[in-house]
């Protein structure tokens, strides 16, 4: 989707939009606070954490979560008021930013630093080689979205091109691509977990590559909200901050077992082998951030990624739209 879409998107469910602002008052005696998700993932696993370890509670926020499947979903309650804060890849902050805004929406706290997802071979028995992609059918995300964008930049590293090199299939929506390949269309795929470990059990491929290890550290799922939000509730997003430290302390210092019982309740469905599985392959690679810092080589990785991807209008300074201080002040009151 190019990106004058997407916010065409965003723009026009703006307006039709008729919400009330949503968890900036309080119930009883704690603070609430709306996060809206772009989706419900083990990618996720630091917010999920801080919901069921009550790190959120012992900092008196009371915190509500919804799914809002899509950036460009997400991105439209945070703007319209519907949600507080967003749980979404940066790429979206900087679509807005590039739009021109009054009220810019702000990356405050990083979740995860690497992408989530993994190449999936439909043959997996032989020694993998990038070069084995050529010329074949690869089924890829959603353009201009960060799986895609990084997707692609991890390819042209790679010395393939995406556009001549093999065919690249990238219109199917992001929900439907898991049984797009289950059904037989493309001999690779990339994959989010937890469907990359449920297709391996099933026998449908084998994860041979990563594209988090392959396009490096970025800042690519980060809670953030809009300046305003920020302005009238620095306490709440302080508060906020901490509890999400607490839970990437929490998350970095215990096995993926205990990880992944304490985020079952999320995913009452998933086969626990399974999370624990997903859990420990992005905990290996290091996708789960161990604070919620944005740090300027990861934030110039992203710029590249989306610059070779061409969504990049211009090179936008990490503090037009970052604020690391909320981060700092929960390290140092660790």
């Amino acid at each position: 989707m190019k990106t004058r879409n997407w916010w065409g998107l965003v723009w026009s469910a703006l307006l039709i939009c008729s919400v009330s602002l949503a968890g900036c008052g309080s119930s009883g005696t704690d603070t609430k606070v709306m996060i809206g998700e772009v989706t419900r993932s083990i990618f996720y696993a630091p917010q999920y954490v801080a919901l069921e370890k009550g790190f959120f509670k012992e900092e008196g926020l009371d915190v509500e979560l919804q799914t809002t499947p899509g950036g460009d979903k997400t991105m439209t309650a945070l703007l319209s008021g519907a949600i507080d804060v967003a749980l979404v890849g940066s790429e979206t902050s900087i679509y807005v930013f590039q739009q021109g805004s009054d009220d810019p929406v702000i990356n405050f706290g990083q979740v995860t630093q690497t992408d989530g997802t993994f190449l999936m071979a439909r043959d997996g028995s032989a020694d993998f080689d990038w070069n084995s992609l050529k010329g074949k059918v690869f089924l890829g995300q959603r353009k201009g979205g960060m799986p895609q964008m990084a997707g692609e930049f991890t390819l042209n590293r790679k010395g393939i091109d995406p556009r001549n090199d093999l065919e690249l299939i990238q219109n199917i929506d992001f929900a439907n691509i898991a049984s797009a390949y289950a059904s037989g269309t493309g001999e690779f795929v990339q994959l989010f977990e937890p469907q990359a470990s449920i297709f391996e059990k099933e026998g449908r491929g084998k994860v041979v590559a990563s594209f988090g290890v392959e396009s490096g550290h970025l800042p690519y799922t980060v809670f953030m909200t809009k300046q305003s939000y920020i302005d009238k509730n620095k306490d709440t997003v302080q508060k906020f901050t901490n509890a999400l430290y607490k839970a990437q302390q929490w998350v970095d210092t215990n096995s993926p077992e205990d990880i992944a019982d304490a985020i079952l309740p999320y995913f009452k469905d998933s086969d626990r082998d399974i999370v624990i599985s997903a859990v420990k392959r992005y905990k290996e690679q290091g996708s789960y951030a161990t604070d919620p810092i944005v740090d300027e080589d990861e934030w110039n990785n992203l710029l590249d990624v989306m610059d070779q991807a061409g969504e990049l209008k211009e090179k936008i300074a990490p503090d037009k739209i970052v604020d690391n201080s909320f981060a700092e002040q929960a390290k140092a009151s660790k």
